[in-house]
């Protein structure tokens, strides 16, 4: 029995959160942990899709510089060439960056965080990255100053 003075504080533990679930099993924790673990390199993977929007409607705009440049220095059959032919162009069939990114957001992204939650709620009674938390638990050096298991306020 623990008395007041032998119980570790607060920062010490995992906050309840971070803790499994009573009567959850190490396959369950494993295999939540995974789904969260895939979620996790798809926000990565939409991540580099907004990049490459971004950074394909920033080349547009220098092409555009580019070919206004040309005209400026007497190029113009160039500059109308390239201004014709690559000035606003769909980089897939109907579709401009956005509308991939939307169609990304909507058709995949969207569903995959909604069965991700529905799983964590379903098993996990909504809890996050208990895999994580376990980990965290068996790797860090308790009582060590630097591993506590969560903030001291």
């Amino acid at each position: 029995m623990n008395s007041d003075s032998d119980a570790q504080p607060t920062h010490e533990t995992p906050s309840p959160e971070h803790r499994r679930p009573s009567g959850v099993d190490d396959a369950t924790v494993a295999a939540v942990g995974k789904m969260s673990e895939a979620l996790e390199c798809v926000e990565r993977a939409r991540g580099h899709l907004y990049s490459f929007h971004q950074l394909m409607g920033h080349s547009d705009l220098l092409l555009g510089e580019a070919v206004e440049a040309l005209a400026e220095a007497d190029h113009d059959a160039i500059a109308q060439r390239i201004d014709d032919d690559m000035i606003g162009r769909n980089i897939a069939p109907g579709r401009w960056t956005f509308q991939l990114v939307e169609e990304f957001d909507d058709g995949y992204w969207s569903p995959l965080r909604e069965h991700e939650r529905a799983v964590r709620d379903e098993l996990l009674d909504g809890r996050r990255h208990i895999f994580e938390a376990e980990m965290k638990e068996q790797r860090r050096t308790h009582g060590r100053r630097g591993h506590e298991a969560r903030p001291t306020d």
